[in-house]
């Protein structure tokens, strides 16, 4: 599916290109880096009037595997860092632990979560 919309202004247009969040965005315009600078979701951007997106599907090494149906406003297309495993850690000294308790009681309490809050109480009279 595609559309075309008239916008008074190119500069009129960034808050509808964000909140479209197409897979492809093609800103065949001058200062197409600029306009680019101020988007925030594209599942691919292909710049400047010699860069149709079928370059970058078939043979300009972006990728082909994007986020579809407006998720280009929380996700990216597929990449090396898909297949790699992170470990999220994570160490607090006691006056961290102090700062940061009430909050995550809290947290924890409005969860009903009450063990969470727990372990956090515990851990402040150590």
């Amino acid at each position: 599916f595609g559309a075309v919309i008239l916008v008074p202004t190119i500069e009129s247009s960034l808050p509808l290109v964000d909140r479209i969040a197409a897979e492809h965005v093609e800103l065949a315009i001058d200062d197409a880096e600029g306009f680019l600078s101020r988007m925030r979701n594209a599942g691919a951007v292909f710049l400047g009037r010699h860069t149709p997106e079928a370059i970058g599907d078939y043979v300009g090494g972006s990728n082909h595997v994007l986020p579809t149906a407006r998720s280009a406003r929380f996700s990216s297309g597929l990449s090396v860092l898909d297949f790699v495993k992170r470990t999220s850690i994570l160490k607090l000294g006691p006056e961290q632990l102090r700062i940061l308790a009430p909050a995550a009681i809290a947290l924890a309490k409005a969860e009903g979560l009450d063990a969470h809050g727990r372990s956090v109480a515990i851990r402040l009279n150590m």
